[in-house]
């Protein structure tokens, strides 16, 4: 797996501004979907840019209710 050189994890609220929604609209979406590419660690939610980006690209960002 190559890893992307800025490809750190970032907050819900950075992951839901570069989605372009609203932090509690990305939190809803964790709740009711699993295939968003959504990491727990401790009691926050972090992401990494490049599952977003893949997670968008797949398509599976259309299905989300």
């Amino acid at each position: 797996m190559i890893v992307q050189e800025n490809d750190n994890y970032i907050s819900i609220d950075e992951a839901a501004e570069f989605l372009g929604i609203k932090t509690v609209t990305l939190r809803n979406w964790i709740k009711r979907d699993e295939s968003i590419p959504a990491h727990k660690i401790g009691k926050l939610w972090k992401f990494k840019r490049s599952e977003l980006d893949a997670w968008v690209q797949s398509g599976k960002s259309a299905t989300v209710k």
